[in-house]
């Protein structure tokens, strides 16, 4: 795939998503599936630091808070909403070894909370992401379509905090399957139509999910709400701007999330119907 940005904006203007993107070596990719699994294992018995660890990695984890902001990360997000660049969030979306797990077509910002669209996900791909292990499928120019409605299911083997599922029709014909290697990445706009089946190979696909934001957006959980400014400038003050992470697995950060955790959930499950499933 051309990476080069005049090419990767042409392209997500025209497809709402890009890919594949080379951002990470298979080294670089190993690299954070170990820091990751390695903190899986330290919280096995500690389901709630666990879900914290694949929900906020980085904020835990350092060489998670370097993905964010890798030049050829920061490169592709300047390319689709300019040089002055906001993390969101960031985190995991793991199918086990052949199991079920898949995700429901959706938009990503449907529950999110932010007023405006400008916001772009890069999708990192730290195990292979064949279409055998589920990769990702997106539905080119459906980004153009405002916020479609969705009906919660909260089902079991649905990977979305909601289980959240469009209820317009979905031509799946039209699907483009986002198969990408070790350490590449896909570009998608948060109103892009998107899903994923399950993981039938013999490996965990895990993808990280890095959810850039223009400084300008605000949220409706608050300015108090915490973002990592990556790139350019902040001139707004919409956000709490939060410091990179000193070392791996700090308590300090655990709380921090906990209390960020509290307000972003209460936009996010705003109206669901069974909020005794949610998920992290």
């Amino acid at each position: 795939m051309n990476s080069i940005p005049s090419q990767i904006a042409a392209d997500y203007a025209r497809d709402g998503f890009v890919f594949p993107l080379d951002i990470l070596s298979a080294d670089e990719a190993l690299i954070l599936r170990t820091d990751l699994e390695e903190a899986e294992a330290l919280y096995a018995d500690d389901p709630k630091k666990r879900a914290m660890v694949r929900g906020y990695p980085a904020r835990l984890l350092p060489s998670y808070d370097a993905l964010i902001r890798h030049p050829k990360m920061i490169a592709a997000a300047s390319a689709v909403l300019g040089p002055d660049l906001l993390v969101w969030g960031s985190g995991h979306f793991i199918k086990e070894a052949n199991t079920t797990s898949y995700v429901s077509w959706h938009q990503d910002l449907t529950y999110w909370g932010l007023d405006e669209p400008d916001e772009a996900t890069l999708w990192v791909a730290l195990s292979p992401a064949s279409v055998e292990a589920g990769c990702m499928r997106f539905i080119p120019g459906s980004h153009r379509e405002r916020i479609m409605p969705h009906a919660d299911s909260f089902a079991d083997e649905n990977l979305l905090t909601r289980g959240q599922e469009l209820q317009v029709e979905v031509n799946e014909s039209d699907a483009v399957d986002a198969a990408l290697k070790t350490g590449q990445a896909s570009l998608h706009h948060g109103h892009l139509f998107h899903a994923s089946g399950p993981n039938s190979t013999n490996d965990r696909r895990i993808g990280a999910a890095i959810r850039y934001i223009k400084p300008s957006m605000k949220a409706e959980a608050g300015p108090e709400t915490e973002v990592s400014l990556v790139a350019g400038e902040d001139r707004y003050g919409h956000f709490k701007l939060i410091d990179p992470p000193k070392e791996k697995l700090l308590q300090s950060e655990f709380d921090a999330i906990t209390a960020d955790i509290a307000r972003r959930e209460a936009v996010l499950f705003a109206g669901a119907q069974d909020k005794g499933h949610r998920r992290s």
